[in-house]
């Protein structure tokens, strides 16, 4: 793998990384706090909180993501 590979796949994940936060930050600011599915569970001083539904969408997007730069790499 040359070096300039390596600078467009990391500008690529860089990119998608922005695009990640900036979703997660319009969600935020629209009231979505949790998806549906999501693991929540809180007793006294101990809280846990698991997204298992925001971890099945990044999966997808990933998955999609993934396999387009695969099919246009020449």
């Amino acid at each position: 793998m040359a070096l300039g590979d390596v600078g467009k796949l990391l500008l690529i994940v860089g990119a998608v990384i922005v695009v990640i936060g900036g979703v997660l930050l319009v969600l935020t600011r629209i009231g979505v706090n949790q998806l549906p599915g999501s693991i929540s569970v809180s007793n006294g001083s101990f809280s846990f909180f698991f997204p298992v539904a925001f971890c099945i969408v990044i999966s997808v997007v990933l998955t999609v993501v993934i396999n387009l730069i695969v099919r246009l790499r020449p």
